[in-house]
């Protein structure tokens, strides 16, 4: 009998990724949709449009349709999926449509809910599951989720972060707080637009990020420099300037001040038999934020638990989402499928 391909979607606020069972991580591209202003005619999508961004001439915009990790823009996010949906699916889709579960926030309200379901089924879905990112990554970094036993996540995308406490296939405790990868990004301009009368754009913040960022600067870490491009606010003209680690940590430490809060909150409401887990088993960091340099260290001396980040960080929401389809038996109750969500 002849059945749908079964699809895993990490669907991010900075990026979309898309897992299909038996090739792995068939998409990576940035969330990002450029249209024609008037007719909403599609230019292109992904990496092609991320290149547009602020690039753009007066006819055309990009925009990313995601915000906070839930949808901004309910028409262009179905458009931008149904576009990646296509570039990936065989051509035999047109005749058994697949089954998708997607990843969102954990803090997501059932309105969001609705309008993620609703637009993965108008993509082309037979039928949509949504299950909570941080479940997803326990499961994609490889965490038996369906044991008695604690285990701790700290998903950090571009759009939210999410903390959570799982045992026996569910979420005990969670958190959820819209500050992550894209915060980091606005904290750099804001330092850089006060600290050295310099406009720059999220791009520009991105990378500084990447090249020489770092939650904390430690005695062995070298204080390094990056030539940073923007233009000046008093002459209006092009300038340069230099900036070190130890100004971007600085600029990062209100964002992340949030996140070890957040951390502690919900490891001070964990239940004390899975708290002695946790200690022993360390808070996994999945999630692009979670690559920030020595974040692993900042969460480590403000908790006083071990902080792991895992192999797989960046992929393992779109992985856990592939598996859970696997896992339908065992997640049953803690997932949003797209029977009970459009009935209503």
């Amino acid at each position: 009998m002849f059945r749908g391909e079964d699809i895993g979607i990490d669907l991010g606020t900075a990026s979309v990724l898309i897992y299909i069972k038996g090739r792995g991580i068939v998409l990576r591209e940035p969330s990002v949709i450029a249209m024609v202003r008037d007719s909403k005619d599609v230019k292109a999508v992904g990496l092609e449009a991320y290149r547009m961004l602020g690039r753009t001439p007066g006819n055309i915009v990009a925009v990313r349709p995601m915000k906070d990790g839930v949808i901004a823009d309910y028409t262009l996010t179905e458009k931008m999926l149904t576009m990646f949906l296509k570039k990936v699916l065989s051509p035999m889709s047109r005749f058994f449509k697949p089954q998708v579960m997607v990843g969102v926030p954990s803090g997501v309200t059932e309105v969001e809910r609705r309008a993620v379901v609703q637009a993965i089924v108008e993509a082309g879905a037979k039928r949509a599951f949504l299950i909570e990112e941080p479940l997803a990554a326990a499961i994609g970094a490889g965490i038996e989720i369906a044991e008695p036993t604690g285990s701790m996540v700290v998903d950090i995308g571009g759009g939210s972060t999410d903390i959570a406490v799982i045992s026996l296939g569910g979420i005990v405790v969670s958190e959820s707080l819209r500050i992550a990868g894209n915060e980091f990004d606005q904290a750099i301009i804001r330092y850089v637009r006060e600290q050295h009368n310099l406009l720059i754009g999220e791009r520009t913040a991105e990378e500084i990020k990447i090249r020489i960022g770092a939650a904390t600067l430690t005695s062995d870490d070298e204080n390094l420099i990056a030539e940073v491009r923007g233009r000046d606010l008093l002459s209006g003209l092009p300038k340069t300037v230099e900036i070190t680690t130890e100004e971007v940590a600085k600029a990062l430490k209100e964002p992340l001040d949030k996140i070890v809060l957040e951390v502690k909150k919900t490891l001070e409401n964990t239940p004390p038999e899975l708290v002695s887990d946790i200690i022993d088993r360390g808070i996994l960091l999945t999630g692009g934020g979670s690559l920030l340099k020595n974040l692993d260290k900042l969460l480590e001396e403000h908790t006083g638990v071990p902080v792991l980040v895992a192999e797989n960080a960046l992929d393992a929401v779109a992985i856990g989402t592939g598996r859970a389809l696997e896992m339908l038996p065992v997640l049953k109750d803690t997932l949003v499928s797209s029977d009970n969500v459009l009935r209503r």
